[in-house]
């Protein structure tokens, strides 16, 4: 039988006594690098706070309530957006310290580390969802260890074309794998992966607005298969490779 601790009794007791259960919007509207939303079954919003609103070139945030990503965001990021949403309130995963490239309209690319949960009721199901898109840190160059970091960063810029297994990176920072790990985390709140991710991508998205095919454009950015950088930038983006293109260049 379940023995309820006298934690789950104070969260309980408290939780009841709560009028508003979104008091903590007012604190993520003092946010200016935070977006938090919550959302409901059919991915309508139902609370965000105001750098969101203003990310999306409103001024109230109740400009967004009761409307979905697809309705907020221009094509095809908002449809993008929407079947994320979707994957959650089935179940099928929970996104946690996803990098992504948002393009709002009011604002230039930003580099963001996304975390979505499932809200459930206290039956277990799931009734809605909620989130936050935490802009990218500014790196922590007063860090004792930035200068050996920093190698491994200079190595990733100069040739992302290619593997960069971990243990090189490692190697060249005169670092083990799980010391890396942990410093790349906490100078550039990324972890290696992620940054080669970022590099790649940064780098795909000045290619595509020059002449070359998708293909060699993939093969530049260490992708040796055309599927997988497709799919690997439209996580990343929210759009595939061509439909950022027409984007870029003004024909979407």
């Amino acid at each position: 039988m379940h023995k309820t601790l006298p934690d789950e009794v104070a969260r309980r007791a408290l939780g009841a006594a709560i009028a508003d259960p979104f008091f903590s919007v007012a604190l993520f509207d003092a946010l200016p690098d935070v977006v938090f939303f919550v959302k409901d079954e059919q991915c309508r919003y139902v609370v965000v706070n105001q750098t969101l609103a203003q990310r999306c070139g409103q001024r109230h945030k109740a400009a967004l309530i009761g409307r979905t990503p697809a309705e907020v965001f221009a094509h095809p990021f908002g449809q993008s957006y929407l079947a994320q949403d979707m994957a959650v309130l089935a179940g099928a995963s929970e996104i946690e310290e996803q990098l992504e490239l948002h393009l709002y309209p009011n604002r230039d690319p930003g580099w963001c580390l996304t975390r979505k949960k499932a809200l459930r009721d206290a039956q277990g199901r799931i009734v809605g969802l909620t989130g936050i898109s935490r802009d990218l840190a500014m790196a922590d160059k007063k860090n004792p260890a930035y200068r050996k970091v920093a190698a491994a960063v200079s190595l990733i810029h100069a040739e992302y074309g290619r593997a960069l297994p971990l243990a090189e990176l490692a190697a060249i920072a005169h670092m083990s794998v799980a010391q890396i790990e942990r410093y790349f985390l906490r100078i550039f709140h990324l972890t290696p992966r992620q940054m080669i991710i970022q590099t790649r991508v940064d780098a795909a998205s000045r290619l595509l607005q020059g002449a070359s095919s998708v293909a060699d454009i993939a093969q530049a950015c260490g992708y040796g298969d055309h599927s997988a950088f497709t799919r690997q930038f439209k996580a990343t983006t929210g759009v595939t490779p061509s439909q950022y293109r027409q984007l870029a260049l003004g024909r979407a």
